[in-house]
């Protein structure tokens, strides 16, 4: 990781279950690319919803994810299973009763 890049980013096992974070913060990398690639907002609004981000904060993030797209994707796809098998596991007491109530 370059020294501008590690000067943004933080990987700690104490922070963010191990996940690279904006430093200082709890915001993830993943998360930049979501908002900015996904949702579409440009740097100037991820600064703008979250003003203890720096636009240097977020053009570190997207470097770091593009650098480490894999890794960080694949931590993304692995957390997205363990959400559908606790809900397997656990349904929604809330549907259950939205299901009884229209049945």
């Amino acid at each position: 990781m370059s020294a501008t890049i590690a000067s943004h980013i933080e990987l700690n096992n104490q922070i963010c279950g191990g996940k690279a974070c904006i430093r200082g913060t709890r915001i993830r990398v993943q998360d930049i690319y979501v908002w900015h690639e996904l949702q579409g907002l440009s740097p100037d609004q991820i600064v703008s919803d979250f003003p203890q981000l720096t636009l240097a904060d977020v053009y570190a993030g997207m470097a770091y994810f593009w650098d480490n797209r894999e890794k960080i994707r694949e931590q993304m796809e692995n957390a997205e299973e363990f959400v559908e098998e606790v809900k397997q596991r656990h349904p929604s007491r809330l549907q259950e009763k939205l299901a009884k109530a229209d049945g």
